[in-house]
C-alpha cells in the first residue's frame, strides 16, 4: 500500500451495514473505536470502526485489518472484498483539486467550492478512518493533518471534514468557523455527527460530510444560529432521528500556526430539557459568546519554531501543547459544573472520525 493512492473499487462498497463488531484483537497501527465514540450511522445504528494510528503510507497489516473488517460489517460478507481485490479492470478515480478562487469570487461562491471538494473525496464506508484525528492536539497540528489529506486524497469522515474546512477556510479572515455536533437518537440507539459552521455577512451556514445530503452542507443563508440548528434538527426527523443535545464550539483561529486547542464544546444544550424559546436563548447568548472572541489575541508558533514533527499522524504523537485558559463552558438545562482542567472528552461521539 503506498502513499497517494485511492482506495480500490470504492465506490463499489456503497453504505456498509450489518451487526456490531465483533470484539477483536487491535493491531499495530489500528484502534478500535467504542460505540460511544462513533459518529451517526443513520441506517444501521453505531457500528464501531477502526482509526489508522500508523499513519501513511498505510502498512500491510493496517490493509488486511480493513478487509477483514469490511467483510464483517458489509452484507455481501467476505464476497464484496474479494470481488474488488481479485478485479483487473477497476476504474481509475479521479483526484480532486483544492479549490483556487479569482479573488472577485464572492463568499458563498467559495464556500460551495469547498463543500464540492469535501464531497468529492468520498464519504468513508470503509469501517477504518485513514487519518488519526485527536481532539486536544494543537490548532497547528490539525493543520498538519488537514495538509496531508489534501495530498491524498483519501475518503474521509465527518471530523476529518471538519479539520479539513478549518484548513480551507483558514485564508478567508470574513468567515468564522465552529465545531457544531449532534446527538440523536433513534430505535433505542445513540447517534453522534460533527459538521463545521460558519459565519459571514450576518449570515450562518455549514460545511462538512456525512451519509446524508441534507446532513452537512448548508448554505450561507441561515440569520441565526438557532436557525441553522433547527435546519438540522428538521433534516434529523426526516431520517425518524430526535436530536438529545447540541455541542457548540467557539470561532476558531485563523491563524495554521496557532498551539491554542480547538473549543469543541464552550456551550452543551440538553435539548430535552429546553423549550423552543429557551433553546433559542441559549444559543443567542454562545453566539454573544462567539463574537466576544473576535479580536482577542490567539498564542501562535512561528514558523520557524516549529519542529517538523508535529501533527503528522505516523510521528510522535506527543507533540507539545499549552494547556490555554478558557471562558468556562455553559451546559443548559442540567446544572452540570464543568472542570475548566479537565482533559478533553473522549466519550460521546469523540469523533476521531
Amino acid at each position: 500500500m503506498t502513499s497517494g493512492i485511492t482506495v480500490p473499487g470504492f465506490q463499489d462498497w456503497g453504505p456498509l451495514c450489518g451487526g456490531m463488531l465483533r470484539t477483536t484483537v487491535g493491531c499495530v497501527g489500528v484502534e478500535e473505536r467504542d460505540e460511544d465514540e462513533v459518529e451517526e450511522d443513520l441506517r444501521d445504528g453505531g457500528v464501531p470502526f477502526f482509526v489508522n494510528r500508523g499513519g501513511l503510507p498505510v502498512d500491510e497489516e493496517t490493509w488486511e485489518q480493513m478487509w477483514r473488517h469490511v467483510a464483517r460489517i458489509h452484507p455481501n460478507g467476505e464476497a464484496i472484498g474479494t470481488r474488488i481485490r481479485g478485479a483487473s479492470d477497476l476504474p481509475k478515480i479521479p483526484t480532486p483539486s483544492v479549490p483556487t478562487y479569482q479573488p472577485t469570487t464572492s463568499i458563498p461562491q467559495r464556500l460551495e467550492a469547498i463543500q464540492k471538494y469535501i464531497r468529492d473525496l468520498q464519504y468513508n464506508h470503509t469501517g477504518t478512518q485513514f487519518f488519526e484525528i485527536k481532539k486536544s492536539r494543537p490548532l497547528t497540528a490539525l493543520m498538519d493533518i488537514a495538509k496531508e489529506m489534501t495530498r491524498e486524497s483519501l475518503p474521509i469522515k465527518c471530523l476529518e471534514a471538519v479539520i479539513l474546512g478549518i484548513y480551507l477556510t483558514n485564508s478567508m479572515p470574513g468567515v468564522e468557523r465552529f465545531p457544531l455536533s449532534f446527538k440523536t437518537q433513534f430505535s433505542g440507539n445513540h447517534f453522534c455527527h460533527i459538521v463545521l459552521g460558519v459565519h459571514s455577512g450576518g449570515r450562518f451556514g455549514a460545511l462538512g460530510i456525512s451519509r446524508r445530503m441534507d446532513l452537512m452542507f448548508k448554505p450561507l443563508e441561515f440569520r441565526t444560529l438557532a436557525d441553522l440548528v433547527q435546519e438540522f434538527e428538521g433534516a434529523y426527523r426526516g431520517y425518524w432521528h430526535t436530536l438529545r443535545k447540541v455541542k457548540i464550539g467557539q470561532y476558531v483561529s485563523h491563524d495554521p500556526h496557532s498551539v491554542e486547542q480547538i473549543d469543541w464544546k464552550h456551550s452543551i444544550l440538553d435539548v430535552d430539557k429546553l423549550t423552543k424559546e429557551e433553546l433559542r436563548r441559549e444559543l443567542e447568548r454562545h453566539t454573544r459568546d462567539m463574537r466576544m472572541k473576535i479580536g482577542k489575541a490567539a498564542p501562535t508558533s512561528p514558523t520557524k519554531d516549529r519542529k517538523s514533527n508535529m501533527g503528522s499522524p505516523h510521528r510522535n504523537p506527543g507533540s507539545p501543547m499549552r494547556r490555554n485558559s478558557r471562558i468556562e463552558r455553559r451546559p443548559s438545562g442540567e446544572k452540570k459544573v464543568l472542570d475548566p482542567k479537565s482533559p478533553p472528552d473522549m466519550n460521546g461521539y469523540q469523533i476521531r472520525v
